[in-house]
């Protein structure tokens, strides 16, 4: 039927430009986490030793020369073991879970263009299952996305626009695999017992 044509050629073509955009994501938060694991070895060294300094000036009486000067630096977060130094305190959480969400995505786009190129009912059910749960993975990165944005005075960057532009494809790419679906289930006939 033509229904089901339609359906599967709509749901290739979403689910390559997904797998695009999932590759962008995570090179951009791979970047990001690779970028703060270094900047984090950084301040941690420049860290212990403002603490280690900071006892001798203390007896010296240079204290408040010391807390003038370091007014300006931000130390570490403790929730990560890295220190994100760009961004604001959302950028953690959002990097880690675009991360998450990008792999889960890859994984699922290659899955689901394999499935819908077999064109079985079953096959088309796995994909559109596999594609509503890394669509909740975006869901909840567009979530840390939005809140960075909302924290920051700094427009959205390209990690944000992509996050946030893949959740909504992901779920027309869900729907049309879901469609797809139904549509290889009434082609398919129905064999029972004899």
């Amino acid at each position: 039927m033509a229904g089901g044509g339609g359906a599967r050629s709509m749901a290739s073509g979403l689910l390559f430009l997904n797998l695009i955009m999932y590759v962008i994501v995570a090179i951009i938060a791979g970047w990001a986490i690779n970028y703060s694991i270094d900047e984090s070895y950084n301040s941690r060294k420049f860290f212990y030793h403002c603490e280690m300094y900071l006892c001798v000036l203390v007896l010296m009486g240079l204290f408040v020369r010391v807390v003038r000067a370091v007014q300006g630096v931000s130390p570490p977060v403790r929730l990560f073991p890295i220190y994100f130094p760009i961004g604001n305190l959302a950028t953690g959480f959002f990097v880690i879970f675009s991360l998450i969400a990008a792999v889960v995505g890859v994984s699922t786009s290659l899955s689901g263009l394999r499935d819908v190129s077999e064109g079985y009912p079953a096959s088309m059910m796995s994909a559109a299952a596999s594609a509503i749960i890394t669509w909740t993975l975006t869901l909840l990165a567009m979530g840390l996305a939005c809140k960075e944005i909302s924290v920051s005075w700094r427009p959205a960057t390209h990690l944000e626009a992509f996050t946030i532009i893949l959740t909504g494809t992901q779920l027309l790419c869900a729907g049309s695999l879901h469609a797809g679906a139904h549509a290889a289930i009434l082609e398919t006939p129905i064999g029972g017992r004899v």
